[in-house]
């Protein structure tokens, strides 16, 4: 009698890979989208502690900081006009955060649409853009 030889076949392991195929396949696309969403409400969640730290700023020193000053007066007490009175020791932020894209936070005063606007250049890094590439507002939350 001849001893039956152990191991799979071709056929059963080609159907064991396509099977596998499919299922990543199937979990890719769930994943495919969510980075850019995550990044997204980074975005938003980064924009709500600026806003925070920019709040108690004005709460101290009686107006926000200009844009000469930019988003540095939040971390470290400003030199140039005006001087704030009352800057709290030890800053309003421990650090500028950056967006998810590795780019600083920009600042504008007065805003467009408020007392001050603040934005990310989105994905691509420049003015303008669509989807991804979208510049981001801190007011945009607010009109969604």
């Amino acid at each position: 009698m001849r001893a039956r030889q152990a191991g799979f076949s071709l056929i059963e392991i080609m159907v064991v890979l396509i099977i596998m195929g499919m299922l990543i396949a199937g979990v890719a696309t769930n994943f495919i989208g969510k980075t850019d969403e995550a990044k997204l409400k980074q975005v938003k969640i980064d924009f709500a502690a600026i806003e925070n730290a920019l709040d108690l700023y004005k709460l101290d020193n009686y107006r926000y900081p200009t844009t000469e000053q930019g988003l540095e007066a939040l971390v470290e007490k400003p030199t140039a006009e005006p001087v704030p009175p009352q800057w709290q020791s030890g800053g309003y932020l421990k650090g500028l955060p950056v967006d998810p894209w590795n780019n600083p936070y920009n600042y504008i005063v007065p805003g467009e649409k408020g007392p001050y606007e603040l934005y990310s250049l989105g994905a691509d890094g420049r003015s303008g853009g669509e989807e991804y590439d979208a510049d981001l507002f801190n007011w945009q939350r607010y009109e969604q």
